[in-house]
């Protein structure tokens, strides 16, 4: 490679390192407890344990957890319906004041599916995790603070890309993985750890940096969606009034859209006025069976008069994308092992992250001290 393309790679790495390392030390650091969130909602309490009952115990209708759901909150109505996959006795129901409330405006509970038990009623805008989330999502600025860290994400892949073609040249005449050790300059030992510990990850840090740049526009992916593909399906009803209220049952919904899906499950529903949904029907996002399947959801539209299935279609390529991504960018589908192993390629991350700031203000010091040195073996070779 000529020199001056080293230099300008070399350019090109160090600049667009500087320029995103606080802010994805603060992805990496608040990323860390959201890999294991599960975990941590169990043992600090916010997420319930079931009653022991027979394995063969009768589910509840959907329309009793859903009149239990709004008995417990009084003049709110049911906006989502959502399924755990790996809690399949429990039901978490969202309520807003009005099927058309913002987001800010949702409370959560979660309902036993066998005994239509209210078991919990957590508070979701306040304690540690809310935190975690909100740093690592939008830095509490809404779509300004996702789209931010979007583009940190891509300064990221750009440094990683560079690391990865600097590299090369760099480990020339090294083994691979040699650590040097210098009594003279510690930078060159922390520069050769930097550098294993940047390629070690390189395949893990490129593929969350991406993915966590796609979750960043999760929200205009869902507009798109919206305008293109759902205002299609729902063109019918366009100019009719949405309902006031939805006259069928979410019970009859959730059938409709389980017999034109065989082997798919419920992932959650979406009442009629919300933005997953249309102002006329049920959306019920089904699930397959498989490992990928079940992460690939396809919204079911049911009208709510009727009860009729109208529209059974998968989403466009980039709401897969943004499906897959999720999934990958947490690791969250390979169970606690994997966790684990995202959990110490997460803290790899941070020691590179942290280590570069440190390596390049070493070495300007460096630069700085060298015409100095120079100067005074100068002044004493005159003397």
């Amino acid at each position: 490679m000529r020199p001056a393309t080293l230099r300008a790679w070399s350019r090109i790495h160090t600049w667009s390192s500087l320029v995103c390392t606080g802010f994805l030390l603060l992805l990496c650091v608040t990323g860390l407890p959201l890999i294991f969130h599960h975990e941590i909602d169990a043992l600090l309490g916010d997420h319930p344990v079931p009653a022991a009952l027979p394995a063969d115990a009768p589910r509840a209708s959907l329309d009793r957890l859903a009149d239990s759901a709004m008995a417990r909150r009084p003049g709110e109505v049911v906006q989502y319906v959502i399924w755990d996959p790996d809690e399949p006795d429990l039901v978490w129901f969202s309520l807003a004041p009005a099927p058309t409330s913002p987001p800010e405006a949702l409370q959560g509970l979660w309902l036993d599916a066998r005994t239509a038990e209210v078991l919990k009623e957590p508070d979701l805008r306040s304690g540690f995790m809310y935190w975690m989330l909100r740093l690592h999502v939008d830095l509490f600025a809404g779509l300004p603070g996702k789209l931010f860290l979007g583009a940190m994400g891509l300064l990221f892949a750009a440094a990683i890309v560079s690391g990865v073609v600097l590299y090369g040249p760099f480990m020339r005449r090294l083994e691979f993985g040699t650590i040097r050790a210098s009594r003279r300059s510690r930078r060159l030992h922390w520069l050769d750890l930097h550098n294993l510990l940047g390629v070690v990850t390189v395949v893990w840090a490129l593929v969350v940096g991406i993915t966590g740049v796609v979750n960043t526009l999760a929200e205009l992916i869902l507009e798109a969606w919206r305008r293109d593909q759902l205002a299609e399906l729902v063109a019918p009803w366009q100019g009719l009034p949405p309902v006031a209220a939805p006259p069928g049952t979410l019970e009859r919904a959730v059938a409709a859209a389980r017999t034109a899906a065989p082997g798919h499950e419920p992932a959650f529903v979406a009442y009629p006025q919300t933005p997953f949904s249309s102002g006329h029907h049920y959306a019920v996002y089904l699930r397959g069976s498989t490992p990928l399947t079940r992460r690939l959801l396809i919204p079911a539209l049911v009208e709510a008069e009727s009860g009729v299935l109208t529209a059974l279609r998968p989403v466009p390529w980039y709401g897969t994308a943004l499906q897959l991504s999720q999934p990958l960018h947490f690791g969250d589908y390979g169970g606690l092992p994997l966790k684990v192993i995202w959990a110490l390629l997460d803290l790899a991350t941070i020691a590179v992250l942290a280590s570069g700031p440190v390596l390049w203000v070493r070495r300007r010091r460096g630069a700085r001290r060298a015409p100095r040195a120079a100067a005074g073996h100068a002044g004493q070779a005159a003397r």
